[in-house]
């Protein structure tokens, strides 16, 4: 099935993106980018419900170890898993599958009406037909796709040849019924890490160890992955606490005040994201034409072309030295 057919476009690794996402879902919870999986950064998010991790992905033959499975942590597939567990039947779908894997996992979750119906509708059901009945949900395919609006141009039919592209994947690493369960929708189960500790980081410590021991197959320095983190919405919770001190007369002491930049940190985050996302969603196509017309009026369109086209010859060649393919630069 084709991009085009599956009628699921591709999902930014963007916390705004997502963070609409749940909005549009109903949900009182957002996501930061986590740069770090140290204690003092995770801490600093709490509490987190679950990490979704985006990487290359890469088709493995039947005698490949799964990654998932060899990294020492005991991991094991688990076919009785009593929870929600969604396969992903369509292209593009898994930021939206990775997200519903999720929250279907999070006890007593405040939701809109369509989340809740939705969730009580596959109750029961199978991974393979949950993720049928979810990618056909016509509501969640337009929220999905709000902020990645399809392609103006279309290249098919024009006979270009065909060129590999590289791949990518998004899964959930979360608590659930005492254990870190990792919830891939492109794997016929979820997979469950091990118990974790209640105590001290609780399941955090025990997904660290999880995600560390994946990223550390990819060579180092690879830039391969991102890592996000699903957590409530700290606004509520900042301003009633601001509130309590302001009513309380300590509205002027330290903790006042550092609530008040944590605030101001949250709205210009948010403010940003509303910013970006508007972009996301304005077709740039007229702009581009207009730049276009204007640099050839100009006389320099030409200069312009003649430079991108050297860029790319040096590009190509860069990817035969490392043994990558690479299309052909047209005369």
């Amino acid at each position: 099935m084709s991009d085009e057919e599956s009628g699921w476009n591709l999902t930014e690794s963007d916390p705004g993106v997502f963070t609409e996402l749940l909005k549009t879902l109903g949900v009182p919870l957002i996501v930061d980018d986590l740069y770090s999986l140290d204690p003092d950064s995770l801490a600093a998010l709490q509490p987190i419900r679950a990490l979704i991790f985006l990487f290359k992905w890469l088709p493995q033959s039947g005698t490949e170890p799964d990654p998932s499975l060899s990294s020492g942590s005991g991991a094991q597939y688990d076919p009785d898993f009593p929870g929600f567990f969604a396969h992903q039947v369509v292209n593009n779908a898994c930021a939206t599958l990775a997200v519903m894997n999720a929250l279907g996992n999070i006890p007593a979750l405040q939701s809109g009406a369509p989340l809740q119906e939705l969730l009580a509708f596959t109750a029961g059901m199978d991974a393979q037909t949950r993720g049928l009945v979810i990618t056909s949900s016509d509501w969640l395919r337009e929220a999905h796709n709000a902020l990645t609006p399809p392609s103006a141009i279309s290249l098919d039919g024009l006979g270009l040849p065909k060129t590999s592209e590289d791949a990518y994947h998004f899964i959930v690493y979360m608590p659930a019924m005492g254990c870190v369960y990792e919830f891939d929708g492109l794997k016929r189960h979820p997979i469950r890490h091990g118990a974790y500790e209640e105590g001290g980081e609780g399941w955090i410590a025990k997904a660290r160890e999880v995600v560390e021991a994946r990223i550390a197959t990819y060579p180092p320095g690879s830039l391969e992955f991102s890592l996000l983190a699903l957590r409530d919405d700290p606004l509520p919770s900042l301003q009633a606490r601001l509130k309590e001190l302001q009513e309380a007369g300590r509205g002027n002491d330290s903790e006042a005040a550092e609530l008040i930049v944590k605030l101001a940190n949250e709205n210009s985050k948010r403010e940003r994201w509303a910013f970006e996302n508007s972009l996301r969603r304005h077709n740039h196509l007229g702009l581009i034409h207009a730049l276009l017309v204007a640099m050839a009026k100009a006389g320099k369109l030409e200069p312009a072309r003649e430079g991108a086209r050297k860029k790319m010859q040096e590009r190509i060649a860069r990817r035969k030295e490392k043994g990558e393919a690479g299309m052909e630069v047209d005369d």
